[in-house]
C-alpha cells in the first residue's frame, strides 16, 4: 500500500508489503534505472514479505520526479541520496532495528551509512563494486570495515563484481556472499546455464529471509 505520511514534495513515499507485526523490517531503495515498483523490485518484496517479514519501498528524489514529468533523469549528488536515506530512516523512527539496503546503487548507499545510523543489518542486492568494464575503480574501501551484519547477493558473472573478482577483496568479517549461479546484475542467467531468472530471484528472496531472521 501507498503511505500518506505527508503531502510535503521532499518527504518519502513508501510501498509497503507484508504484515505489520512481522518480524522484521526491511527498508529497501531501487537500483540507479529502475523504480522501487519494477518486476525485479515486486518479485523480491513480495517474495520477501511472505515470510513473515515487513518490506518497506521508497524512492530517491529523480526517480520521484520521473513519474510525474516522464523524464529519465541521472541519480541525484551522493549528499542527496544520503539525505534521503535519513529522512526515510527517521520516517521509521530510527534505524535500531531496521534491516536497510536495497537494489545496486540503493544498496550502496545503504552500505555507506549503515554503521553510522546503527542499523541491525544491511542487505545489498547486486552490490555495485566497480563501475562496469572499470574493475580498477573499486567501491570497497568501506566495506573492509563494516561493522553491521551483512548480506550481499550477487551474480557469479556480475559484469560489476563477478565472484572471482570478488575473491580477492578484503572484505570485513561482518559480510557474507551468497552468489546466484550464472546471474548477472539482476541476477539472470543465460539460457545454456540450465538456471531461470525466476529460481535465482527465488534463491535471492530466500538467502535474505534466511539472514534477516537470523539477527
Amino acid at each position: 500500500m501507498w503511505s500518506n505520511i505527508a503531502d510535503m514534495e521532499d518527504r518519502p513515499e513508501f510501498l509497503i508489503d507484508g504484515p505489520a507485526g512481522g518480524e522484521r523490517t526491511i527498508v529497501l531503495a531501487h537500483g540507479a534505472g529502475a523504480p522501487m515498483d519494477s518486476p525485479f523490485m515486486d518479485t523480491i518484496a513480495r517474495g520477501i514479505a511472505e515470510r513473515d517479514l515487513r518490506v518497506v519501498r521508497f524512492e530517491f528524489p529523480y526517480m520521484r520526479r520521473r513519474r510525474t514529468e516522464g523524464v529519465r533523469r541521472p541519480p541525484d549528488s551522493a549528499s542527496v541520496l544520503h539525505d534521503t536515506w535519513l529522512a526515510v530512516i527517521d520516517e521509521l523512527g530510527g534505524a535500531r532495528e531496521l534491516i536497510i539496503g536495497g537494489k545496486s546503487l540503493g544498496g550502496r548507499i545503504a552500505s555507506m551509512l549503515t554503521d553510522k545510523v546503527g542499523a541491525r543489518g544491511l542487505v545489498c542486492l547486486g552490490y555495485p563494486f566497480h563501475p562496469p568494464g572499470r574493475p580498477d575503480r573499486l567501491r570497497v574501501a568501506h566495506l573492509e570495515t563494516l561493522r553491521t551484519p551483512t548480506l550481499i547477493v550477487q551474480g557469479t558473472r556480475d559484469a560489476l563484481g563477478n565472484r572471482d573478482e570478488i575473491g580477492g577483496y578484503a572484505l570485513s568479517p561482518e559480510i557474507q556472499i551468497r552468489f546466484l549461479e550464472d546471474g548477472d546484475h539482476s541476477f539472470k542467467p543465460r539460457v545454456r546455464s540450465g538456471r531461470t531468472e525466476p529460481q535465482n530471484l527465488q534463491q535471492a528472496v530466500g538467502a535474505v529471509a534466511e539472514f534477516v531472521h537470523g539477527l
